[in-house]
């Protein structure tokens, strides 16, 4: 069996795995120049059909890295700096909270560092309150985000530890859209989606592609009404698909887009410890396994919204990354952390043979 079969036969071993319990799953595996896809499940859709390449997903939380290059491209042209107060991105008068006379700045806020909940001020109780709600973040205008900014008290000083935020994200990508002047989706399409010629990634009044877009499904597998996450879509409100996605991870495996070489670069060199077994980046989480598993740096983010799950992973060092995107709330990170690790292996042991290429 050569390579390319391989990865095929992997791809689709992984999405065979996953539709046991998911609704449709769309994989796809990067080792090098070859890039493999597979399918398995229906969109959930009208015609029942199996996803494709092209289908498009909410990818959740893993839009973060999205709004983490867009930081970086912008601070690498000198629209930004990474360690620029976020006040001085917002309007005018904006009361941000500081602790320990250290500002929130945008690196914080990118590396998960800015002491900000997890959740817009208000949000959990709006929850209980009406827990039938569609999407829960559909009523996070500015305006709302900004107020409840106001009323936040930090839980730990900024810059001082790892405290995985949804709000702190999501503003980040509403300060950048304002210093470009522009919205974020108009942001992202521009930093990011265009240098890769990625047309099918968007936030969901962008990328409203009729027949396209996976039905989500909760938890339980019932169909569920899409979100779209209103101006805190920084934290992940975007669309995409396998085809665009192996387009973005390309990039960031060899910085090889001209454009975004030197902002993907960046990103990689920011790093703040978690704990002694992790880090983040601009962005993105990562971690080393341990030498009985092969000592391979691992570079990731998963995603999760009320009808789908996503996963994004890879490493620079082996030149293998891994995408897994579901239609159905319910994680998909064990059997892609698995997929990811089986193909360093399979890269590791193909370098260390004499005479392979």
């Amino acid at each position: 069996m050569d390579k390319a079969q391989d990865l095929d036969t992997l791809a689709l071993a992984t999405a065979e795995r996953l539709a046991r319990r998911h609704v449709g799953v769309a994989v796809a595996v990067v080792v090098g120049g070859q890039v493999a896809y597979a399918a398995a499940g229906t969109t959930g859709g009208a015609d029942g059909g199996t996803p494709s390449a092209d289908t498009l997903f909410e990818i959740g939380s893993v839009t973060k890295t999205f709004t983490a290059l867009c930081l970086a491209r912008m601070a690498v042209a000198g629209t930004v700096e990474l360690d620029e107060p976020l006040a001085r991105l917002l309007p005018e008068g904006t009361a941000v909270p500081s602790r320990g006379g250290q500002e929130i700045t945008l690196r914080h806020l990118s590396t998960h560092t800015s002491g900000l909940p997890r959740l817009p001020k208000g949000m959990m109780l709006r929850a209980l309150l009406r827990p039938r709600t569609p999407d829960p973040y559909a009523g996070c205008t500015a305006d709302v985000l900004l107020s409840g900014l106001a009323r936040t008290r930090l839980g730990s000083t900024p810059g001082r530890r790892v405290r995985y935020s949804n709000v702190g994200a999501g503003l980040l990508g509403l300060a950048l859209a304002r210093r470009a002047g522009t919205t974020y989706g108009q942001l992202v399409t521009t930093q990011v989606c265009t240098p890769l010629g990625m047309s099918s990634t968007g936030v969901a009044g962008d990328a409203s592609r009729p027949g396209r877009l996976a039905q989500g499904h909760d938890s339980r597998r019932r169909p569920t009404p899409p979100w779209s996450l209103a101006d805190l879509a920084g934290a992940g409100g975007l669309r995409s698909s396998a085809t665009d996605l192996v387009s973005y991870v390309r990039a960031h495996l060899d910085c090889g887009s001209p454009e975004l070489a030197e902002a993907v670069r960046l990103t990689r060199q920011v790093e703040h410890r978690d704990n002694r077994f992790s880090w983040m980046h601009l962005g993105w989480r990562a971690h080393r396994l341990h030498p009985r598993q092969g000592a391979h740096l691992q570079i990731w983010h998963n995603g999760e919204t009320g009808g789908f799950a996503s996963f994004v992973g890879f490493d620079p060092e082996t030149g293998t990354a891994v995408i897994v995107l579901s239609n159905a709330q319910r994680p998909v990170d064990a059997p892609a952390f698995d997929l990811l690790r089986t193909l360093q292996d399979q890269a590791t042991s193909r370098d260390a043979r004499p005479g392979t290429l």
